[in-house]
């Protein structure tokens, strides 16, 4: 199973890449968010995800943050949703944007998605709701929706002083709510999550 791939970027389309590593190109779906992260880039860093039709023919899709392709398997993980309507989900709504229509029922703002109907909206949420905003080996989305990694920094040094992790993350997604941005120094950011500590 491949994680992640590293390489030149050497063709971009709105819905596909080809990265070359090793002297090899590998092609992979993406969704528009991913298309929008790479456009002015040269080297990349994608997270893999294959997955294996009736057919057998593996289609490989690949993501900018491996925040997006953990929400990508989950989305994939329920009956009836494939990996095309997925990223057609990832495309059309931010990943946070997904993760509260989950969590608060927004079965009407799914089914707006093509290819998700009345009933795979339904079962979206009736597996998913409650086990989306955190992600594995990462803190919510909130915190990694940015290109920086400061609000990472900030957790570890809440965490190192002694914080739970939990409490931290929350803390951090509190400040930056209340005007902090994920440029904002650690430092200024760790001083506004205590206050929520």
């Amino acid at each position: 199973m491949i994680h992640h791939v590293s390489g030149t970027l050497y063709a971009l389309k709105p819905t596909y890449v080809v990265i070359e590593c090793g002297g090899l190109g590998y092609g992979f779906s993406i969704s528009l968010r991913t298309y929008s992260q790479l456009s002015d880039k040269q080297t990349v860093k994608l997270f893999v995800e294959s997955l294996y039709s009736r057919d057998d023919l593996p289609k490989s899709y690949a993501f900018y943050e491996e925040q997006e392709r953990e929400l990508f398997r989950k989305l994939v993980s329920v009956s009836g949703v494939g990996g095309n309507s997925a990223l057609l989900l990832l495309s059309s709504l931010a990943p946070q944007d997904i993760e509260t229509a989950i969590n608060t029922a927004n079965v009407s703002l799914l089914k707006t998605i093509k290819g998700i109907g009345e009933k795979t909206a339904q079962r979206i949420v009736v597996d998913l709701k409650g086990k989306l905003g955190k992600h594995e080996g990462g803190i919510s989305t909130i915190l990694t929706s940015g290109h920086t990694k400061t609000p990472d920094e900030a957790l570890l040094a809440l965490m190192t002083l002694g914080f739970n992790k939990s409490a931290a993350e929350k803390a951090i997604e509190r400040a930056l709510r209340e005007g902090l941005s994920h440029e904002t120094k650690p430092d200024v950011i760790i001083k506004s999550a205590l206050k929520f500590l």
